[in-house]
């Protein structure tokens, strides 16, 4: 059973930062596109960053600068640390996984996690 679940959300103050985990089962890191996203208030779920069967990291635009993605293959868990936070960074933040063993390929989401940059 595949099951992914973030954590580390929450209200934190503007230039802080703060580091989300994800938690997962059932996914062979090495055979999976790893990803987060986030879903801003009244927009649409936007990638921030990913990486392909441990390959290199793809980050968007935006997340270029204060966005770290990271990755333990021991624990099957990823992490997103966000620096300097902005009040433009409140927003739900996801994890994903494509399993690319499945046939056809299966996606992944956990449940979410909040964050709220405000004092």
């Amino acid at each position: 059973q595949v099951l992914l679940a973030e954590s580390g959300g929450g209200l934190v103050q503007p230039g802080k930062h703060v580091e989300l985990t994800c938690t997962t089962t059932g996914i062979l890191f090495n055979f999976a596109t790893l990803a987060w996203y986030r879903q801003r208030p009244g927009q649409q779920r936007e990638l921030v960053a990913s990486v392909e069967r441990g390959g290199d990291t793809h980050y968007s635009d935006f997340a270029r600068d204060r966005f770290a993605f990271t990755r333990n293959y021991v624990r099957h868990t990823t992490f997103l640390t966000i620096l300097h936070l902005q009040p433009d960074d409140t927003a739900v933040y996801y994890c994903s996984a494509v399993d690319h063993r499945s046939t056809p390929e299966r996606t992944y989401w956990g449940q979410g996690t909040q964050v709220t940059v405000g004092s």
